[in-house]
Formats: C-alpha cells, sequence, structure tokens
C-alpha cells in the first residue's frame, strides 16, 4: 500500500503541476502579461511547484530528510540524468552566447548553498538569505533579457516550441479553476509522496534522506526529463541546458528558501560528506563543457548516465539496502 500510495502522490504531484502553469500561463497571457514575467515567475516558481510543496510538507510533519534530499537530489539529476539522457539522442550544445555566465550563476549559487550547509542547519537567517539572492537573481535576468535569454526563459521556449504548455488560450475563469484545481492537487499529491516516502523508508530501513535522494528527487524530474527527451527527439537538445540551469537555481534559492522560514531544515552529517560535492561537482562539469564549448555528446551523455547509476547504487548501499 506503502508503494501505491507513494505512486499515487507522484502521479497526482506531477499532473496537478502541470494543470498549474498551463492555467497560469492561459490567465497570464489573457491579462497581456509579458513573456518575460511569465517565464520567470510563472514557468520559473510553477515547474517549481511539486519541489516546493513536497519541501514544505516534508519540513512539517518533521522528515526534514526528504526536503534537503529533494532539493540536492534533484538538482544532482537535473544534470546527469535530465542532460545525460537527451545526449544520446542529440548533442547538448554548450557555445550559445551568456551560457558561460549563467553556468557561473548557477555554480555561485550552488556554493553558497553548500556553505550554508556546513552550518549544520537551513533556519530562518539562511532562508531569508536565498530567498534575497533569488530576488537578485530575478533582477539580473530581468536587466540582461534585452541582450541574453534568460535561463528560465528556456523553460517558456522550450514549451512552446514543443506546442506544449503555452499553445492554447483559455477562458479568465476556467483557467483560474485550473490554477486552484493544480494547487489544490499539489498538496494532496505532496502529502500521498511524503506519507508514502516515509513508509518505504522505515519499510527498507534506509533513512528518509536517501529516499528524499533518489525517489522523490527522480520523481518530481520526470517533468524536466520528458520535455528535454522530446526536445532531443526533435532535435533541439540545447534548450535542455537552460531548463537545467533555471530549474537548479529556482531549487536552491526558492524552494528550500521558502522551507527553511517555514520549518527548519538539519543537514545530516554525510549530506557534507558526499551528496553536497555530487551536487557541486555536477554543476562543475557543466561549466567545463561551457569553458570548452564542446557539445555533449552520446559519449558524455552515457558518462553521465553512468555517473548518476553509480550514485544511486551508493546511495541505497550506504542507507543500509
Amino acid at each position: 500500500m506503502i508503494y501505491i500510495l507513494a505512486f499515487g502522490g507522484l502521479v497526482l504531484l506531477l499532473a496537478s503541476g502541470d494543470l498549474m502553469v498551463r492555467g497560469a500561463i492561459s490567465l497570464a497571457a489573457n491579462l497581456g502579461i509579458s513573456p518575460l514575467l511569465m517565464g520567470l515567475i510563472i514557468v520559473g516558481f510553477g515547474t517549481s511547484a511539486p519541489e516546493l510543496i513536497i519541501c514544505i510538507q516534508a519540513a512539517l510533519v518533521g522528515a526534514p530528510g526528504v526536503a534537503l534530499g529533494n532539493v540536492v537530489g534533484s538538482n544532482i539529476a537535473n544534470v546527469l540524468l535530465v542532460l545525460g539522457a537527451p545526449a544520446l539522442i542529440a548533442p547538448v550544445a554548450f557555445d550559445r552566447s551568456g551560457v558561460i555566465r549563467h553556468i557561473l550563476v548557477m555554480l555561485g549559487v550552488s556554493l553558497i548553498f553548500a556553505a550554508l550547509a556546513f552550518g549544520g542547519v537551513f533556519g530562518f537567517q539562511q532562508g531569508l538569505l536565498l530567498l534575497a539572492l533569488l530576488i537578485g537573481f530575478l533582477w539580473y535576468s530581468i536587466r540582461d533579457h534585452q541582450m541574453e535569454t534568460p535561463p528560465v526563459l528556456d523553460m517558456l521556449r522550450t514549451d512552446v516550441a514543443l506546442g506544449g504548455i503555452a499553445g492554447r488560450t483559455r477562458s479568465n475563469l476556467f483557467s483560474g479553476v485550473m490554477v486552484a484545481g493544480g494547487l489544490a492537487g499539489l498538496v494532496l499529491g505532496a502529502k500521498l509522496l511524503i506519507d508514502g516516502a516515509v513508509g518505504i523508508a522505515r519499510l527498507l530501513e534506509v533513512g528518509e534522506d536517501v529516499i528524499g535522494l533518489s525517489m522523490v528527487a527522480i520523481g518530481t524530474s520526470l517533468p524536466e526529463l520528458a520535455t528535454t527527451l522530446a526536445a532531443a527527439y526533435r532535435r533541439h537538445a540545447d534548450v535542455a541546458l537552460g531548463n537545467v540551469i533555471g530549474s537548479n537555481i529556482f531549487n536552491l534559492l526558492a524552494v528550500m528558501g521558502a522551507t527553511a522560514i517555514i520549518a527548519p531544515v538539519p543537514v545530516p552529517p554525510h549530506f557534507l560528506a558526499l551528496d553536497l560535492w555530487v551536487m557541486l561537482a555536477a554543476a562543475a562539469l557543466l561549466l567545463f563543457f561551457a569553458v570548452t564549448g564542446r557539445p555533449a555528446g552520446r559519449r558524455a551523455g552515457a558518462a553521465f548516465l553512468l555517473s548518476y547509476a553509480t550514485y544511486m547504487i551508493w546511495l541505497f548501499r550506504s542507507g543500509g539496502i
């Protein structure tokens, strides 16, 4: 039953998040909101809504390991899995204008997040700092949007190119119902997933943080994975890079920042010993490709996926399985 509970919660979570984003974008288009703000706020925050709701509920019910594991695990999965899989289909280009700058921003945010983690807990003050950095990032993106495409906007461009979430407008009433229904589904789906994840952790006798780093993180990364695979199939694999950069920045600043303000999130020692370093190494890996200008082709994609599989095996073995 706990597996069914977790799977049902995950399906409801992903479907509700998609429904909310579709409704919000349609409502924003009807109200004449600019594509920039639509991409930054609605798509950026909307696609991070599952992670945000999961982290907040996990912290409130006394499972902070799931919350921290979801953020760190999602960022690892976004690089090694979400970029690795489409690279097997079509090369992911790193030679776009401004890509080094955007990756440096992501790496800098990751380093600040790791430094705060060594303090032992993400509390109210740390949450405020992360949200302040988020505001700074949004201001930076708005300031530069005339010359560069901010990484968050690639999330919107990906879905538009694939005939996805921004491809249809609806009435304001129907769009509002979609947003409200999606939000309600997010809350319920997150509760079911958290209850199932905690039950699975107890059944398998592993830490809740292990489930957060693996099952929950992979589950909440499935929308990005599906989008990037579809983009790669249509030979637009390069747009996956902006999706990953924007998603990782929002996860660290918005998701953990809001969660830490609501409830403290302690940092287990093993996060400091390995998991944070894996997250930083994954971010640095993107910088390597950006500096050299080399595309991530099939060999790189296979190496990414092999690295992720190795990390998952180590995670469960060290967790007691």
